[in-house]
């Protein structure tokens, strides 16, 4: 491109950036260099930088964007969850990221039918469909990241819905954007008048296609005979064959047009049924070729699921050292696997199921003998094959490389065929364990491999393979691409798949709905041979902790600054950009990036491992950013927080006498003081003190008085009560804290409990972590750990904690401890879950609340104490729920305070939710969580416990 057209392209893209601003405010656009350049990165090998990132948060603003887009001449591509694959979600134009907003839910007919929009995650619809026993139909494997916009987009589909329940068969209608701005709601009845008079050329346009489709026989074999099948090359002309309404043709073909053909703001689904008896089990055969001729029986036998593992997979798995008996045995050379499971709406069907099943398998010639099983760990163990593999392959791939996950189609005849060669092509082209796994019963397979896209030859090794699996499944008689969308990695190869006539019939479908190709050009459709060898990403080396990262986008969901500044997936992706940027010699691009990182990077992220939690290759952004404050802070800052573990029986009850004093006075004069301080010294500094805020706590040696703290002779464990609770009063009115809650609750039952000496000086460290403030930390830690190893009798008694974020942070800190060994014997526990193993049962609840909103946190998914959490809210109140919108509520410690916006932005979709519904009691399990939940809501939360010990007077 010259360099006038380039300066012209910057200047009409500034101009549709300032019409969008002024047509939807400043909100919608993305202004910083930072978040521009994050938001290029997806889960694809592709890396295009857009020139603009639009956020619009209706329809009305799509629309207003669309018309943008047209006066100025500019291109865009619409995204989603990011998930996609194959190049689909990424641009050198404007990007409009749809993910922030567009994430109402409308569950309908009780759940046999549920409106969406395209923001919402499949995980977050079937969770509001889960009371009502229905579930959607597309079930990706990806279901915790992906979009609704995104599953329309590529008409994705998953391990059981095979094509009978995917995007096209369970959709009922949708409402559309259409290039040319005209909205369209296709459920209502005039809808085909509708486009008839907005879009007179379309409706004839769609009707004469269809008559082109119809009149050629070769043309409908073919549709037929690749629609059969999973099938999302290029668009979805199976459309023209099913439908003849021109309103119907179109809304079909928008599914899987991966945003060429406009956005769907809006879908209705037909539902499906959830089984909720499962079995499950693993069947081992010699050869590719055994496992899958096997398929059409285990159809046939009504499993719900055949999915297949190959030898090099059950290798792979076997080295993890996780895998279930039955692969770990296996001296695997040419062997495979089929993991089968079927579904019932009772126990005694799937017993009966299993043991037509088990008939089946005696005749299937299996390696070892077969039995299905319905334990949940069981089970669960089984699919961590399946699902570790992805985790496995990419978390170990070589450092700069990429990790390519393909997926292809063919019948299900020749499905055996079809992985023998492509093992060998595997083998040809020198790629090493490259799993072949999939969907068996669709004959549907995913492939993976690790590509260093910066080495010339290896390029070229790619683009040699690419043209050899091509053929293989061409030739097959299969399409090319199953799931993941044609995208920029297959629109080179559409016309092949399809041949002549049929991709004239495409080109001619997309210059008719957008004839200035605006939306999403070179996806689907391209006239450029080796365009899927352009743009590829790099994954340049930067940080230990984080270079696995594979940028699916699977932790952004349970981020509480995903709504705010940057996800986990984002800050790698930031770190990468800065590192291009310094490699390049862009100093000043460096410098600007590392600035704008500070924040939206460093200071606004919670670290509260969330992420990890959701990160199919483990990895926990929160060290990276505690480990980068770490070296952002001074040497003064360490110091002075190391004073401040080493005087912490003096600086806990100050701050709550601080609290304290600022509670009584008129609340505009702390307000304006803090506010002052932060000007001066920084906001990630000074907390910003705020109306809501209790007085302080009372010291904790007032406990050791309890009736129930008795001698570590006598004690069943020993009671570590979190200094939070000494900072923190509790709420206006909520009575004793969950100190002393707990204390009464254990003296009712008749568990002794002993609270070590010096309780004062101690602290779990998570101020100091969190931080980044190693010389402070190593102070508390060793202080902490020693007095609760002469406490515990060096580790013979439990130690119980009040505070889920503290508990855990005890945890972290045993582990990180120079004396880990030492240390090892000690063992932590919630007092959440030691209530619910060893207090709730000897506890008569003569009153408890009838309804109850509980959040959990962070730390207690970490932990894994949320079945015991809602155990005790289950005693204390007569109905307790969870919202369907709970996470993490970003308050971590004081950054609620020195960040309120963070803990604003994580908590608003949950506050909504809660404030909709009248409750009784509000609690969670953690000091800071219940503040931050009680200015999110204007709600008195208070810990379950509080509740609980109440309910039992």
């Amino acid at each position: 491109m010259s360099a006038p057209v380039q300066e012209q392209s910057i200047t009409a893209t500034e101009r549709f950036v300032a019409q969008v601003r002024e047509a939807c405010g400043a909100s919608a656009i993305a202004e910083s260099e930072l978040e521009r350049r994050v938001l290029a990165h997806d889960a694809s090998h592709y890396l295009l930088q857009p020139q603009a990132v639009v956020r619009p948060r209706d329809a009305a603003h799509v629309g207003h964007v669309f018309a943008a887009a047209a006066r100025h001449g500019v291109d865009l591509t619409l995204r989603s969850g990011g998930t996609s694959l194959s190049g689909q979600a990424v641009t050198d134009q404007v990007l409009v990221d749809t993910r922030r907003h567009f994430r109402d839910v409308e569950v309908l007919d009780s759940g046999a039918r549920v409106r969406v929009q395209p923001g919402v995650t499949i995980r977050q619809v079937n969770a509001r469909l889960t009371p009502h026993g229905y579930k959607l139909g597309p079930d990706p494997a990806s279901e915790a990241a992906c979009t609704v916009g995104g599953v329309v987009a590529n008409n994705s589909s998953g391990m059981a819905c095979g094509t009978e329940f995917n995007t096209y068969r369970t959709l009922e209608s949708m409402t559309v954007v259409l290039p040319s701005g005209t909205v369209l709601n296709t459920a209502d009845a005039d809808a085909g008048a509708q486009l008839r008079a907005a879009e007179p050329e379309l409706h004839e346009g769609l009707l004469r296609l269809r008559q082109r489709v119809m009149a050629n026989p070769e043309s409908v074999r073919t549709i037929e005979r690749l629609f059969a099948m999973k099938n999302t090359m290029g668009y979805g002309l199976n459309a023209f064959v099913d439908f003849e309404e021109p309103v119907r043709i179109l809304e079909h073909l928008m599914i899987g047009s991966e945003g060429t053909l406009g956005f769907v703001a809006q879908a209705v689904f037909r539902t499906v049924p959830v089984h909720p008896f499962v079995a499950t089990g693993l069947l081992v055969f010699p050869t590719v070729v055994a496992a899958t001729s096997s398929v059409p029986q285990l159809v046939d036998a009504h499993s719900a699921t055949v999915e297949l593992l190959d030898a090099t997979s059950l290798k792979v798995s076997q080295r993890t050292g996780q895998a279930p008996p039955v692969i770990m045995n296996i001296a695997v050379d040419q062997q495979a696997a089929l993991l089968v499971e079927y579904q019932a709406d009772s126990h005694a069907e799937v017993r009966d199921q299993a043991g037509a099943a088990s008939s089946l398998f005696a005749d299937l010639g299996l390696e070892t003998p077969a039995q299905l099983t319905t334990d949940p760990g069981e089970r669960a163990s089984l699919w961590t094959v399946r699902k570790g593999l992805y985790t496995t392959v990419a978390g170990n791939r070589p450092t700069g490389s990429n990790a390519l996950l393909e997926d292809i189609v063919v019948p299900v005849s020749q499905l055996g065929g079809t992985c023998e060669e492509l093992t060998a092509l595997f083998d040809a082209h020198g790629y090493e364990d490259s799993v072949i796994f999939g969907h068996a019963k669709d004959g549907n397979v995913h492939f993976m491999l690790n590509e260093q896209f910066t080495d010339p030859q290896q390029l070229k090794r790619y683009e040699r393979f690419t043209e050899d699996m091509v053929d293989l499944v061409l030739d097959r008689g299969g399409a090319l691409k199953a799931e993941h969308g044609t995208g920029r990695i297959m629109a080179p190869f559409v016309r092949r798949q399809y041949g002549d006539e049929l991709y004239e019939v495409m080109l001619e479908l997309k210059h008719l709905i957008d004839p200035e190709y605006r939306f999403n050009p070179g996806v689907i459709l391209t006239n450029d041979p080796t365009a899927y060898l352009r743009d590829l990403k790099t994954a340049p080396t930067v940080e230990e902790e984080v270079d696995r990262c594979v940028e699916c986008g699977y932790c952004e969901p349970v981020c509480p600054s995903q709504n705010l500044t940057l996800t986990p997936r984002q800050r790698i992706a930031g770190r990468r950009e800065i590192a291009e940027a310094e490699h390049a010699g862009h100093r000043a691009l460096a410098a600007r990036l590392s600035r704008e990182y500070d924040y939206a990077g460093l200071d606004t992220c919670a670290v509260d491992g969330m992420c990890v939690t959701a990160c199919p290759v483990h990895i926990n952004t929160g060290d990276l950013v505690r480990r980068l404050r770490a070296e952002n802070h001074s040497k003064v800052a360490d110091a002075l927080w190391a004073g401040l573990a080493r005087s912490w029986s003096v600086t806990a009850p100050g701050a709550a006498f601080a609290l304290s004093v600022a509670n009584r006075l008129p609340a505009v004069l702390p307000v304006s003081a803090t506010a002052v301080a932060r000007a001066a010294l920084g906001a990630d500094n000074v907390p910003q003190y705020k109306p809501q805020l209790p007085a302080g706590g009372r010291s904790r040696d007032f406990l050791t008085t309890s009736p129930a703290n008795v001698s570590a002779e006598q004690a069943r464990a020993v009671f570590f009560p979190a200094c939070i609770g000494t900072m923190f009063g509790t709420v206006e009115g909520a009575g004793p804290s969950v100190s002393e809650a707990f204390l009464k609750l254990c003296r009712r039952a008749g568990v002794g409990v002993s609270i070590p000496q010096g309780i004062t000086a101690t602290c779990c460290g998570t101020p100091w972590k969190s931080k980044g403030l190693p010389t402070g930390y190593k102070t508390m830690s060793h202080r902490t750990l020693e007095t609760l190893w002469e406490a515990s009798d060096h580790g013979r008694l439990p130690i119980v904690c009040d505070a889920s974020s503290c508990t855990e942070g005890l945890e972290t800190m045993q582990q990180l401890a120079q004396e880990t060994e030492k240390y090892a014997p000690l063992r932590f526990v919630d007092a959440v879950e030691f209530v619910s193993e060893h207090v709730l049962d000897r506890l008569t609840v003569s009153d408890p609340v009838r309804s109850m909103a509980v959040h959990p946190t962070c730390s207690s998914v970490q932990l894994g104490i949320n079945d015991h959490l809602m155990r005790l809210a289950g005693a204390a109140a007569e109905r307790a729920t969870v919202p369907f919108a709970w996470g993490c509520c970003g308050y971590a410690g004081d950054r609620g305070m020195l960040h309120p916006e963070l803990t604003a932005a994580a908590t608003a979709p949950e506050a909504a939710e809660v404030n909709a519904t009248h409750y009784d009691a509000y609690v969670s399990l953690n000091r800071t969580c219940e503040q931050g939940m009680t200015e999110a809501t204007g709600k008195a939360y208070e810990h379950v416990l509080q509740v609980l010990e109440r309910a039992s007077r």
